[in-house]
């Protein structure tokens, strides 16, 4: 029975997909098929606690790469594989990307309206707590229309100290 899909059935394509991602530790956080000219593009997202370096990304691509050479799930048509970790814009819509991102500063619309920004302090599989100026907030994720990480120049990595503002501010040299 052929499992041939085309760029619409991303469902067949992640179920095929994560057993590989996961024999290297990862979770699979997205596949995509567009277009591209004559050929399609396959993207695949892949991350796990600590992040993924590129010879991560380089293992993960050559196992998927083999498993796809030897179905038929992209068809005949001639396509290309990008294997990338997500990008520090993605949306946190897991419990997962919380937990990657604790100590980040985090942008947060609730579903009842308005807005959060603070600092990831602690994570559950159901909240986030969060430092807001100074004072600890609890985010349930069933609150949350959207949460995106904020980009911080002037904070030092591995920087976690108190002192260190959550408004985003940027200090000058």
């Amino acid at each position: 029975m052929s499992r041939r899909t085309d760029h619409t059935d991303t469902t067949s394509l992640e179920n095929f997909l994560r057993p590989i991602v996961e024999q290297f530790g990862c979770d699979l956080e997205g596949a995509d098929i567009t277009p591209a000219g004559r050929r399609r593009l396959l993207r695949v997202l892949v991350d796990r606690d600590g992040g993924v370096s590129l010879d991560d990304v380089a293992e993960v691509t050559r196992a998927i790469s083999k498993a796809l050479d030897t179905d038929d799930i992209m068809g005949d048509g001639a396509y290309t594989l990008e294997v990338s970790s997500p990008g520090v814009d993605r949306p946190l819509t897991l419990p997962r990307h919380w937990r990657r991102n604790a100590g980040r500063l985090v942008a947060v619309t609730l579903t009842a309206g308005g807005k959060v920004t603070g600092r990831i302090k602690s994570v559950s599989d159901e909240a986030a707590e969060l430092d807001v100026n100074g004072t600890r907030q609890r985010v349930a994720y069933a609150d949350v229309a959207k949460a995106k990480v904020q980009i911080e120049f002037n904070r030092a990595a591995g920087n976690d100290e108190d002192e260190t503002p959550a408004d985003g501010t940027v200090e000058e040299n």
